[in-house]
Parts: structure tokens; C-alpha cells; sequence
């Protein structure tokens, strides 16, 4: 049993290590981080209305932002990032949804967790939602716009 899992592993290191050399991931991941600082901006500028011009609770503040990075994000994703990548319009981005509502959970516990330590709370979702990006674009590029065969 310990050799299959050697041999499972070194082989995940194997395709890991050949994705890594691949130029066209790099250019994608170029183009999500691209893709990301726009939902980013988007969260932010909708988290800071919400917050202080709606007056809701943080949390709250950063549902509703995620809701609209997230749909700013699939469609920037789906028809630059991944445009080779096209499935299904729904079926698509309901993975994308999941896949985000995975990473959201994330953000919303390390939001928590830094606001609970004293920092502002515009800074500590700045902060998560860096730290969550990459499992972001994991999640994406392996299930979302995975190719089809």
C-alpha cells in the first residue's frame, strides 16, 4: 500500500512539475491574477459602500461584495481568461460558483479572525482576499474551465 501511495505521489509531482514549465498556464494565471484585481477592486469599492454607506454588519458587507466580484470574475474568466475553455454557460458557472463559495468560506474566516486580532476591517478583507487567491485559481483551472475531452 505505501508503494502505491510513493508511486501516486511522485507521479502528481511529476505532472505538477511539467505544468509548472508549460508557458500557457503561466500566461493563464497571468491573465486570473488580472482578471482577480478587478474583482478585487470590486470587492472592495462594493465592501466599503456596504459597510459604511449601507451601514451593515462586515459580514454581511462582504457577502453581498462577494456576490458581485464573483460574478464580475466568472464572466472576465470565462471570456478571456479560459475563452478555450468554454462548457456550458450554466453548468460552468455553477462549478465556478461552488468553487467560490469554497474559497469564500476561507475568506470570511480569515476576515473574521483578523478583525477579532483588532485589525480595520478594510484591511483585513484585503488581506484574505489575497491569501485565498491562490486556491482560487486552483479550484478554477482544475474543475471550473477544466478542458473537456
Amino acid at each position: 500500500m505505501e508503494e502505491q501511495d510513493a508511486a501516486v505521489t511522485a507521479g502528481l509531482r511529476g505532472r505538477a512539475s511539467q505544468a509548472l514549465r508549460r508557458r500557457h498556464n503561466w500566461e493563464q494565471l497571468a491573465k486570473f491574477c488580472v482578471v482577480g484585481a478587478t474583482g478585487y477592486v470590486v470587492n472592495l469599492l462594493v465592501y466599503v459602500a456596504l459597510l459604511d454607506g449601507a451601514n451593515l454588519h462586515y459580514r454581511v458587507a462582504a457577502t453581498g461584495s462577494f456576490l458581485v466580484a464573483v460574478t464580475n470574475n466568472y464572466l472576465l474568466n470565462r471570456l478571456w481568461t479560459f475563452r478555450h475553455h468554454r462548457g456550458h454557460f450554466g453548468y460552468q458557472g455553477l462549478r465556478f460558483f461552488v468553487v467560490s463559495l469554497l474559497v469564500y468560506g476561507g475568506n470570511l474566516g480569515i476576515l473574521t479572525a483578523l478583525v477579532e486580532l483588532g485589525l480595520g476591517k478594510i484591511v483585513s478583507q484585503a488581506i484574505a482576499i489575497v491569501l485565498v487567491t491562490p486556491a482560487n485559481f486552483i479550484g478554477n483551472k482544475l474543475w471550473s474551465f477544466r478542458r473537456q475531452h
